[in-house]
């Protein structure tokens, strides 16, 4: 097993031997900038983040609301394209390569940029893992496929709606870890209840053995605290994405103000104290 193969595992690993679940932060590439969006991913780790998705921006991101769509125009008013997304990754591993990075968002992106292309130059960056929002299980080989040959998990999605005749389907050819959107709907809306979500984690154990991390709703260290008692991770975005937002309308909008990096992280470590106190 390579070692782009094995940060995913070890780190579900290193934070089950922790007896501790994972906190996965999730920011747009580019967002506001390369430059700030770059100085927050490489602060992510050291703030508390487990796990790192990264947004590939997208013009018309239709299972988002509204705070990560103006993320991705934010991002592609800079200049952000795959191949930028892409060196960030590759600049991130310079400095660090144990935080595993799943790349997070749409098809018609990778398909402009050429699926066999795009798998491996992702596994040369240091890409660990894909979730892919609007490809079904039946639809996935063709990227799949590419992207597991080059040592990059295939990580799927699961809904409130996924029964047990869904889920087998579903966690077949599933690898990484699996994403439990715990609402019905488009991210950073509504929270789901604990109750639910415990209830949805035992149902998934039943078809698969990979960790199970649950996002869209998580907005505060307290929910956050919550999922983090019933599943192996908790997943963040939309409460980070606003963040930078709020601090990239208070300077210049092409850098942010001057506390944005800061503010995100700060943000980000309480998050996290939340996630790693939850069991204790």
């Amino acid at each position: 097993m390579s070692r782009k193969e094995a940060r995913l595992k070890a780190r579900f690993e290193h934070l089950a031997a922790e007896g501790r679940a994972g906190l996965v932060t999730f920011i747009t590439a580019g967002d506001p900038n390369r430059e700030v969006s770059s100085a927050i991913i490489e602060g992510l780790p050291g703030a508390g983040a487990d796990i790192i998705e990264l947004g590939m921006p997208f013009t018309d991101p239709m299972a988002d609301g509204p705070a990560i769509q103006a993320s991705s125009l934010r991002a592609l008013e800079a200049g952000q394209d795959m191949k930028a997304t892409l060196a960030m990754v590759r600049s991130f591993r310079e400095k660090d390569d144990d935080t595993p990075i799943v790349l997070m968002g749409y098809y018609n992106p990778i398909y402009i940029y050429g699926v066999e292309q795009f798998s491996e130059d992702a596994a040369d960056a240091g890409v660990d893992g894909l979730i892919i929002v609007d490809v079904p299980p039946e639809e996935d080989a063709e990227l799949r496929d590419p992207a597991n040959k080059a040592g990059i998990d295939f990580v799927r999605l699961t809904t409130p709606t996924s029964d047990e005749q869904r889920l087998p389907a579903l966690m077949g050819g599933a690898s990484g870890f699996i994403y439990y959107v715990s609402i019905a709907g488009i991210t950073g809306t509504k929270s789901a209840a604990t109750s639910n979500v415990a209830d949805a984690v035992t149902r998934i154990r039943k078809f698969s053995d990979l960790p199970i991390a649950v996002g869209f709703g998580i907005k505060t260290p307290q929910q956050a605290a919550k999922i983090a008692r019933v599943a192996d991770a908790a997943v963040v975005g939309s409460a980070i994405v606003q963040v930078i937002a709020e601090n990239a309308e208070k300077g210049d909008k092409t850098k942010g103000s001057p506390d944005l990096v800061n503010s995100v992280l700060r943000f980000v470590s309480e998050l996290a104290q939340g996630v790693r106190t939850a069991r204790s």
